[in-house]
């Protein structure tokens, strides 16, 4: 197999698990641009209960991201996969079912339940070679991204022709589509990933929520995830009292996330090739800020909105894309998959967090102290970025090896972090799973420089025989 490219197994792979995590995430944010319109309806209303609804996923997200991980590396991967999308179907008929404000809260959160994120990135890892891994793991993100696009544009379309019961409908119509694909596209896989490099484990969560490095960008995602939950709270009603009205929202939210999209473009690329990428980081968060201050100054006509809500999802999108690529550059070789769940925890944490803080100020002090709020909030996430360590180019590997005694292990390490090009080598014993089978084989995680390491002559060393 060539290592210069995906193998028709790793393309299928990639294309479905990054399919049934998009369609997942869209049934998730169709809701964001109707809701704070259509909730007005359901009995039991206020602007609490309204920012309950917007992100009870994300606590129960939060809540069982990392338990149903684990669950996949004892059980398998596609029966929790599966298990997870008939809860999010459950809590979908839940919400459509519902005429209350508190049956739609609870649907919302049942759907949370339906963690399969750590799952869907361990299979994926499962499925997938060592070298191709980050490209795999790119589609994903990529469809993820472009599954929030979408759901900007069809939320309103669906929202107008079919009622808020069919939005929800529609979102469990997606799920089973997705339960099809997991069934019948995506291949099958005993579970040979290192675990630790994919999935969380409960042992190094504590040392890595500790981390100064990892815990400045867990707090920036749970405010940036934050932000968007609460402008949701407010947002579509200020587009509609500015003269644009509900089944038209897909005709701002289509171009301004194009643009933010395209302006964004050019400072990752300067990010990357300038070795900018901390400055870069840090003036997005700063662009944060300045479209929330300007969302909360500025009179709420549509070009002004428009133009704020752009500079908010040129930075938001910035932001979204570069922070995991920053995460496994910050994670100690061997630990990704923990420090991964932390993070995705504290980002959907956040989105709980920002639909109770909308509601709570939107009831208290008006929907467009909202805007203040996560402004401030948002200097304080830039304060604490500029102590962020400056990034080393690198990438993460791990490989199985024939290593069997702790001698070994200890001689291997050695010889590894005198290699050129390898920034971290980690040697785990008794890691890999085959099947129902433990292999006593050690498993090396990597930290490395792509331009100077030899991956063939480190995978040579790694796989002679030396039991």
């Amino acid at each position: 197999m060539s290592v210069s490219g995906l193998n028709r197994i790793e393309k299928r792979a990639a294309f479905s698990l990054a399919s049934v995590f998009g369609v997942r995430m869209l049934g998730l944010f169709m809701i964001l641009p109707v809701f704070a319109i259509y909730g007005e309806q359901l009995a039991g209303y206020s602007p609490l209960w309204l920012g309950l609804a917007i992100g009870a996923y994300g606590l129960t997200q939060a809540l069982f991201q990392i338990p149903m991980g684990m669950l996949s590396d004892k059980y398998g991967r596609k029966p929790v996969i599966l298990a997870g999308l008939v809860v999010f179907l459950i809590g979908s008929v839940i919400a459509a079912l519902s005429t209350t404000i508190y049956g739609v809260v609870i649907g919302r959160a049942i759907q949370g339940m339906g963690a399969i994120a750590s799952a869907i990135l361990a299979l994926a890892a499962d499925l997938s070679r060592e070298e191709q891994r980050p490209k795999v793991m790119a589609t994903i993100g990529m469809f993820i991204g472009l599954s929030f696009t979408l759901a900007m544009i069809l939320g309103p379309i669906v929202a107008d022709a079919f009622g808020l019961s069919g939005l929800f409908w529609f979102t469990g119509f997606l799920t089973i589509l997705a339960m099809l694909m997991i069934q019948f596209m995506v291949p099958y896989s005993v579970s040979k990933a290192p675990r630790g490099d994919n999935v969380a484990l409960p042992e190094q969560i504590s040392t890595l929520i500790k981390n100064p490095q990892l815990s400045r960008l867990n707090c920036g995602v749970f405010i940036l995830h934050m932000s968007l939950t609460a402008c949701f709270v407010t947002l579509p009603k200020q587009f509609v009292a500015s003269g644009l009205a509900l089944e038209n929202h897909w005709q701002l939210y289509l171009p301004t996330l194009l643009g933010s999209f395209f302006l964004m473009v050019p400072f990752m690329i300067i990010a990357m090739k300038k070795e900018q990428e901390k400055p870069m980081f840090s003036g997005a968060i700063a662009l944060l800020s300045v479209a929330l201050f300007l969302l909360w100054l500025l009179p709420t006509g549509l070009w002004s909105l428009v133009f704020s809500v752009v500079l908010f999802f040129t930075a938001f999108n910035y932001l979204e894309a570069t922070m995991p690529s920053i995460l496994s550059r910050l994670a100690p070789a061997g630990v990704k998959g923990s420090a991964m769940g932390i993070y995705s925890s504290s980002q959907f944490l956040g989105a709980f967090a920002g639909g109770i803080i909308g509601g709570l100020v939107a009831s208290r002090y008006g929907e467009q102290s909202i805007f203040l709020v996560m402004a401030l909030l948002s200097l304080i996430w830039l304060a604490v970025s500029f102590g962020m360590q400056k990034l080393k180019k690198s990438k993460n590997f791990s490989f199985i090896t024939n290593i069997k005694t702790a001698e070994k292990v200890e001689e291997i390490s050695e010889i590894l972090i005198s290699m050129p090009g390898i920034i971290e080598a980690t040697l785990v014993q008794n890691e890999t799973k085959m099947g129902d089978k433990e292999s006593s084989n050690a498993v090396a995680y990597l930290k490395v420089d792509e331009k100077l390491v030899d991956l063939l002559a480190v995978k040579a060393l790694l796989q002679q025989d030396l039991s």
